[in-house]
């Protein structure tokens, strides 16, 4: 018995079935052509007919995926959680929306504005249960650059009759502001949609890991460096552009206020302490401490009290109105000058959306469909920039609150807007005495996490020194060459570096045993036209020096004229038989039977390759890696075929070689294995049968097999 447990564990079997190459394969399971699995448009209509009605109610489903969860959802068993989690997710929009506003260079209600219309609206059209919609910092400090660079302070400043003042009309410039944010809200809410609704949900892998993170880093000092007037109390001409992040930084430090840097060193101390008290006491506390609302409580009625902006000059929020704010048509004549910082928008607000949304996916054990994501986002975004919002994507931190306090499903984000609505209403005015300078302590103390991000330095270094770079050169663009330019630059730079992987060579030939006659080539790569003459190079120097390609094909009135790789000196000795074959690039060679020119071809061939005809009859090329193949590449492995045996595995691969036109009377599918066992075995057979005697493998039933007997 323990014989027979050790052969079922570590036995060897053989099973006896045919040799399958690709005819035979399609002929055994009856694969589908190309046309047969791709209808003709009249089918497709037909057939969209004949199924509109479920189509359509699934359709809708998945178009509002509030239909399918709502009537299902149990007030008993998720009213209450839901509620809390609203709840502790509303106070943390609050100071959030108006610190975050500020670096968006808007007022603070329009923060507000931004926490809850496209909150509304991700709830009916988002497929993720966790994530919390609203203000983020990256997004607003990207739209932040926009308005200021569209909206300056110089464009703004008051006039004395004739006379240019320094000062700035506020009111004016802040109206014009919050256009350019309402219109590059919408346009790349726009683009979501549209990007959503092609299926293009695929678009946010091309921001990986690495380039995100260094973004997000770089963003934060940006951040930083947008929140310095409001720390030191200056009001300072901000500079836009390359290098931008060190002017301000020159221009901002000589002149600190310091009453308002009193401030926001007291603030940001209090902020520290209490959210690190925070982080000691989570596991005993049920809900985390509101500290930032504290801290706007607190910070509020001491200005109120010591009337700090009369006393000592320390800018505080100001106006705040009360009610909502009636919708209007974004100014469409600025779609032109913010479309590129409306598809950065679009693109990162996206990336960051579903990533969050993935990642409670997953712990959940739950669906997240990233097209209808898309969708959902962009359906925020316009709607939103409808009501002077500015864009949105989840946040890391109230997404944490929302599920960490018990969150089960979206109407967990209907009651933190009901906050926000309240407060927006009823409470609103109340904040008028809030000093900025709290604000920009807030946005401050929350970037220490993206700051934390550098470690990444470390960890990239240990694993993969490419991402590194990566990571390095998306954080050097965006910090120096400011956000839109940064992330263009990035995303550029991380696409050649997957074309500088391809061009890797990563070629070998692959036997663990070697079998006479015959040898493996792998490529770990995609064969296409960036890499296929580094393919043939890497062919040379693993199987011999030279190759022999065909440049015309022979015709019945004359030779045919092959071209000569020199890869080296070849041993012409051994193929003295011909005669012209010197130190030229090129030769012809005639015969008088096609037979005779087979033969001939073939012994030149292999020779050439330094794998004479008596050593290696065959070499097998395992394609089995490619996924896709272009035209140049089909050129590249026809040109070696009559002495090579393709092996490909992919359905998709045998299709286009038949479109581009490999197959001929040549070379068939007889000719192309789907594993590189059928291949040995038919190298062995068929054209070692000269040399080697007839490869038979030895049979195990299928009763041996299954009772462990040998």
């Amino acid at each position: 018995k323990r014989k027979m447990d050790s052969t079922r564990r570590f036995g060897k079997y053989r099973v006896e079935r045919e040799v399958l190459d690709e005819q035979r394969l399609e002929e055994v399971t009856q694969r589908k052509a190309y046309a047969e699995t791709h209808p003709s448009l009249t089918e497709c209509l037909k057939d969209s007919f004949r199924c509109t009605v479920p189509r359509l109610k699934h359709s809708v489903m998945s178009s509002l995926p509030v239909l399918y969860w709502l009537p299902k959802y149990s007030v008993w068993d998720y009213g209450m959680p839901d509620l809390i989690s609203g709840i502790s997710v509303g106070i943390m929009h609050l100071p959030q929306g108006m610190a975050y506003a500020l670096l968006a260079s808007l007022p603070p209600v329009f923060g507000l504005y931004t926490s809850l219309y496209p909150a509304f609206i991700y709830i009916f059209f988002g497929t993720s249960r966790h994530i919390s919609i609203g203000t983020f910092t990256v997004l607003s400090i990207m739209v932040g650059s926009v308005t200021e660079r569209l909206a300056p302070d110089m464009d703004f400043l008051k006039t004395n009759g004739t006379n240019i003042t320094t000062e700035v009309d506020i009111t004016a410039r802040d109206s014009y502001r919050v256009q350019v944010a309402a219109a590059t809200t919408v346009l790349g809410g726009l683009i979501q949609v549209v990007l959503g609704l092609v299926k293009f949900g695929f678009v946010g892998t091309y921001l990986s890991e690495p380039l995100v993170r260094a973004y997000t880093t770089a963003a934060a000092a940006h951040a930083v460096v947008a929140q310095l007037k409001y720390i030191f109390g200056v009001s300072p001409t901000r500079f836009s552009g390359p290098l931008s992040l060190v002017y301000d930084v020159c221009y901002l430090l000589p002149h600190t206020h310091l009453p308002t840097l009193v401030v926001s060193a007291v603030s940001m101390a209090f902020l520290i302490a209490a959210k690190e008290l925070n982080s000691f006491l989570r596991p005993k506390l049920p809900v985390p401490i509101p500290v930032e609302l504290i801290t706007i409580v607190a910070g509020t009625l001491i200005s109120s009290y010591s009337n700090l902006n009369s006393n000592y000059t320390i800018s505080v929020v100001g106006e705040i109105p009360s009610g909502l704010s009636s919708p209007s048509v974004p100014d469409v004549s600025l779609f032109g000058e913010v479309i590129g910082d409306a598809f950065a928008l679009a693109i990162v607000g996206y990336a960051i959306s579903i990533s969050l949304g993935k990642t409670f996916a997953l712990k959940h054990g739950y669906k997240v469909d990233s097209n209808q994501e898309l969708v959902a986002l962009g359906l925020s975004n316009t709607v939103g920039g409808f009501f002077q919002c500015y864009s949105v994507c989840p946040s890391m931190s109230r997404s944490l609150i929302q599920e960490t306090t018990g969150g089960k499903t979206q109407m967990a984000g209907v009651a933190s807007a009901l906050v926000v609505l309240v407060t927006i209403l009823k409470l609103g005015p109340l904040f008028q005495e809030l000093p900025k300078a709290i604000l920009a302590a807030i946005v401050f103390v929350n970037l220490k996490g993206m700051f934390k991000q550098y470690s990444d330095v470390v960890t990239l270094w240990k694993r993969s020194k490419i991402d590194l770079v990566v990571w390095l050169v998306t954080w050097v663009s965006t910090l120096l060459f400011n956000l839109d330019l940064g992330l263009a630059a990035s995303i550029i730079f991380a696409l050649l570096t997957v074309i500088f992987r391809t061009q890797i060579r990563s070629f070998a030939i692959w036997q663990a045993r070697e079998i006479p006659g015959v040898t493996i080539f792998r490529s770990s790569a995609t064969v296409y036209f960036a890499n296929a003459e580094l393919y043939l190079e890497a062919l040379k120097e693993k199987n011999g020096t030279v190759f022999v390609i065909p440049v015309t094909p022979r015709t019945p009135d004359g030779p045919c004229r092959w071209e000569y790789l020199k890869g080296g000196d070849p041993d012409c000795t051994s193929l003295g038989w011909m005669s012209e074959l010197q130190d030229g690039d090129t030769t012809t060679l005639g015969s008088s039977s096609d037979d005779t020119l087979s033969r001939d071809l073939e012994r030149v061939s292999l020779g050439s390759l330094g794998k004479w005809t008596w050593d290696i009859h065959s070499i097998i090329i395992d394609l089995s890696t490619a996924n896709f193949i272009d035209t140049v590449a089909i050129k590249t492995v026809k040109n070696v075929s009559f002495i090579m045996v393709p092996v490909i595995s992919s359905a998709s691969v045998v299709e286009q070689l038949e479109r581009g036109d490999f197959f001929s009377e040549s070379i068939t599918k007889r000719s192309l294995f789907a594993s590189v066992h059928d291949a040995v075995l038919y190298c062995l057979n068929h054209r070692g049968a000269t040399s080697f005697p007839r490869y038979e493998p030895s049979v195990v039933s299928i009763h041996n097999l299954c009772s462990g007997e040998s």
